[in-house]
């Protein structure tokens, strides 16, 4: 079935499943009242970019290779930050590092590189987990995402090729 994709297929895809992880992690924030890490920000803000891109291939040409390969480069870094996450949270707990103020609060006092600096290594809040599904936390499954969503940009120029 999805061997017979066409490209523009492909990039709707995308935007689903993107879009579906986004209002999940809402769901999560505002629903059941957990509160996202600077890490869960950083990976929010890479699945976004990965939806953007299959938006933009889909308002301009699916078949144009640039915007699944930007697509596919945002989901490789977007990942990164998961598998930064996952090796947080199995650190053993003395080598935890240390808890950081919330996030809100390091916009409004702190300077933006202290900010990008938390955001992108992470905090001790980061290697806390919240919450998990047939025992992976949510980074895990972020990461199958990102994953599942590289496999989409992958195909999109793969169809798009012909």
């Amino acid at each position: 079935m999805f061997v017979t994709w066409k490209s523009e297929q492909w990039a709707l895809a995308i935007c689903i499943v993107s879009g579906g992880l986004l209002c999940v992690g809402l769901f999560m924030e505002h629903a059941m009242g957990l509160s996202p890490c600077p890490l869960c920000m950083m990976q929010r803000i890479w699945l976004l970019l990965v939806g953007l891109m299959a938006y933009a291939s889909l308002a301009h040409s699916p078949r144009w290779g640039i915007y699944p390969l930007l697509g596919g480069v945002c989901a490789l870094i977007g990942s990164g930050f998961s598998l930064r996450q996952i090796y947080l949270q199995n650190l053993p707990k003395d080598e935890i590092p240390s808890c950081g103020p919330d996030l809100n609060y390091m916009i409004e006092a702190f300077p933006l590189s202290d900010v990008l600096a938390a955001m992108t290594s992470g905090t001790g809040d980061c290697a806390e987990v919240s919450w998990s599904l047939l025992g992976l936390s949510i980074p895990a499954w972020l990461f199958a995402g990102f994953m599942v969503l590289l496999f989409g940009c992958v195909m999109q120029i793969r169809h798009g090729i012909k």
